[in-house]
This record gives structure tokens, sequence and C-alpha cells, in this order.
């Protein structure tokens, strides 16, 4: 049976959309607006906010022409092993990517529990008993609630992807609907003195502000992730040739136009100097705005949207090692897809289990970091350049049905953009992840040696 015949092509472009937007938003900004105004010093910070922007928007073109001409379940791992030859270079790129999920996947999965975790605390020790109850577990809260969350998320997407479809629609809806919400409260209670407060020494372009751009915008771009979800679904999609590219240009407009206004609207109420301290910034930020009896509410609204991208993340990373069994580089029994639902049960179950290892071993803040630079080389850089080798070819017209607007421009930026973000990423994680690269160079020689594949087919 055919991996087109084996899944369900059930998800049209509001769908789509609605899986992209939910995995960008989830805890993510709202874990992560402190950091960045504290690298920025100042209302500076939606800089640091539109570099995000842009680097999604021009990294978009790149998966939008890969989406369109490949829309197969696994997404950069076809498109890796496609666009260096699947008899060839190809094979090593395609192995990396999924030696590098074994650890990215869960670590992305793992944050989202995690970050989850920490913002639930606003609510709890709020709950009274059951609250002091619950903190009284002191460092092991944000485990038992991270693993308990996944374990939900798991249950959730068990089941046909017509119903996932729905689900994610009522999740998109309750994200755009907060941030509404939010942006509603900065404009009503909007103070321009407060928002362009450029007091701590950000309203010149500094070489300081150059270099604080750089560790904020590391904070901005994983919160602009996951707007590529929909090519690992590209087997699932209807119309995929169109409904990708619509897909991920939708979603990232959309969700920079709500994190500009969301920021302005938190600088508006809360100052600068007070927001890049909070915890829970959100939550302060309605109390000011609408009083402390709806804070509790933002904050619920808030944990939702974070379960709506660990649902759509999990979604989406569950295909990968489906894709990579399929081609017989990776475990046959990854391949098996659920007798009557039609989805892989098997590398969905599997990568519940890890993520929930992963959060009970990880902090919060040396996961995006570490997250960050894994992707950067292998999957991000390595399928920019995987195009540009696929334009050269003479087939480049009929093989990719959409075509970005002033290329190369948008993969040259793009190249350059990941390069910088792995670069600000910090020594620990760098190190780890150029480690992380050479074991698994070794391993697929290793594997390739055995199994007399490339490069060693040669000596047969």
């Amino acid at each position: 049976m055919s991996e087109t015949e084996k899944l369900e092509r059930g998800l049209g472009l509001v769908e789509a959309t609605s899986l992209n937007m939910i995995e960008m938003v989830g805890i993510g900004p709202f874990i992560v607006i402190p950091f960045v105004i504290q690298a920025m010093h100042g209302p500076q910070c939606l800089l640091a906010w539109a570099a995000g922007a842009v680097l999604a928007l021009f990294d978009g073109c790149i998966w939008a022409e890969l989406g369109a001409a490949m829309p197969q379940a696994g997404g950069s791992y076809v498109f890796l092993r496609e666009a260096y030859g699947p008899g060839r270079w190809g094979r090593l790129m395609s192995f990396l990517y999924i030696w590098q999920t074994l650890f990215q996947a869960p670590l992305v999965i793992a944050s989202g529990a995690l970050g989850f975790a920490e913002y639930s605390e606003y609510v709890v020790r709020k709950g009274g008993a059951t609250g002091a109850f619950l903190m009284r577990l002191g460092p092991n809260y944000d485990r038992v609630v991270a693993a308990s969350i996944i374990i939900a998320v798991v249950f959730l997407l068990y089941r046909r992807i017509g119903q996932i479809g729905k689900i994610s629609v009522v999740f998109g809806a309750v994200v755009v609907g907060t941030i509404l919400w939010l942006i509603w409260g900065g404009a009503t209670h909007f103070n321009a003195h407060r928002v362009f407060d450029f007091s701590g020494g950000g309203g010149t372009l500094s070489w300081l502000v150059f270099a604080g751009l750089g560790h904020a915008t590391v904070q901005t771009v994983y919160s602009y992730l996951g707007y590529y979800n929909v090519c690992n679904l590209g087997s699932e999609m209807k119309n995929p040739e169109r409904n990708i590219p619509r897909a991920i240009f939708i979603s990232i407009i959309g969700i920079t136009a709500l994190y500009l206004a969301m920021q302005m609207s938190i600088l508006s109420v809360v100052p600068w100097r007070e927001a890049q301290k909070s915890t829970f910034i959100v939550s302060t930020f309605v109390e000011r705005a609408f009083g402390s009896q709806w804070a509790t509410l933002a904050t619920l609204l808030i944990l939702f949207t974070a379960l709506g991208s660990l649902f759509s993340a999990t979604l989406g990373y569950s295909r990968v090692p489906y894709a990579a069994a399929l081609d017989g580089n990776f475990f046959s029994v990854f391949a098996r897809v659920h007798p009557t639902k039609r989805f892989p049960n098997v590398s969905l179950v599997a990568l519940g289990a890890a993520a929930i290892v992963f959060s009970l071993l990880f902090s919060l803040f040396s996961v995006i970091r570490a997250i960050l630079a894994m992707r950067c080389l292998i999957q991000f850089v390595g399928q920019a350049i995987g195009l540009v080798a696929l334009h050269r070819r003479k087939d480049a017209k009929q093989r990719l049905p959409f075509r970005m607007w002033l290329y190369p421009l948008p993969v040259i930026v793009a190249i350059g953009g990941w390069i910088a973000i792995f670069l600000s990423t910090g020594r620990k994680p760098i190190l780890a992840s150029l480690a992380a690269t050479a074991a698994g160079i070794l391993i697929y020689l290793g594997r390739a040696r055995f199994m007399r594949q490339w490069p060693f087919q040669e000596a047969i």
C-alpha cells in the first residue's frame, strides 16, 4: 500500500493554517517577551520581533516551494533526500535530519509542556488548598504537569485526521481571539510615552543594540517556529500545491501583525523596566488593564493556547519517523498505521514517550537554545542550499509548481539569518549540535557500510 493510500487527505486551507498558527503561538511569546525586552533594553524590542518575522517570511518562501513540489509526510526528511539526490548525498542529509529529530522533536514538545507548567503556577497559586498541595511538589511540579499534558495531547491526537482538523480550528479561534483581546486592552489604555520610552539608552542604533538584537532574535524566532508545520502533513493535505504555500504565508503575516500589536499593547500598560522582570507578563498586563478577576481567565486562555501548540507540533513531528521508516531509513515499526483511523500510531506514541523523558531532564531556557542550534544547519540552511540545487536542474519548472518572488534573494537572506541565529545561541548549544551532527555522520557511515549503501555500494 502506498503512502497516499495509507494516509487520508482530510486537511483544507483553513485547517492547515490553523495548525500552523497554533503551533507558532503556543506558550512561546508569553514566556519570551520579558527576555526580549531585557535583551533590547526597552521598546526597541519591537525590532527583534520584526527581525524574526523577516527571517520567517524569507524562510517561508523556501518551505512553500519545497512543500508544493513534494507534498509528502515528513517534510524536511523528503526535501533533503530529493534535493541532494536519494541515492547519494540526499541519503546522508535525510538520515542526519531524522537523527537530529530524535532529539529535536521531543525537545520542542518538552519546551511547550514545560512552558505550560511554568505559566500554570499563576493559577495554581490561587487555588486554595489544592493549589498549596500542588506547589508543595517544589521543583517536581513543572515535571509532573509537563508529563501529564503530553499524555493528554497524545490522547487528543489518537484519531482520524479529519477530526484533528476540526479540533485545530477550535484551537486556532481561541488563539486569535485571545491575542485580539490583549490587543484591545492595549488599544483602550494606549500610552505613547510608555510605549516609546527609550530612556534605557536604546534610542540610537549603537553596537550594543545590534548585539542585543542577536540574542533577542533567538527568542523571537523561537516564537515564530511552526509556520512550516503543514509541510510535515503534505500527504494529508487537500490540493497541497496551492494550499501549502497559502497556509505558510497567511500564518506568518497574520501572526507577525498579532505579535507586534500585542508587544505594543503590553508596553502601553506595563512599563518596560517592570515587564522585563515579570514571570507572568500577560497576566500582569490583564490585571492592570481589566482587573485581577480577569487575569485568571487570561492565564487559562494562554494555557489553552499552549495546549493547542503542543497538539499541532506533536501531530507534525509524528509524521517524520513514519516517513523515514517508509523509506527504509528508520525502524520499520514506525511505518505502521492504525488499521481504522489511518494515522501513524506507533510514531505518535513513541514521540510522546520521548518528550516525557526530555521534560523530566531539562529546563525551559536551555531547551529553547538547544532546539534552535540543532535545527539551523541541517534543516534550515541545508534545505535552502538544496532548493538552489533543485533550481539548477533542467526540469525545475516542472518540479516546482510554486516559485518564490525575487529568487534567490529570500534564499540568501534566510541562509545568512540562520547562520547568525546559530552563532547567537551560545557556545554550549553550538558545540552540542556540532557533536550531535558528527555522531550522526559516524553512525550513518557505520550503518551504510554494514548495509552496503552509499557511499559504500560501489565496493559490492
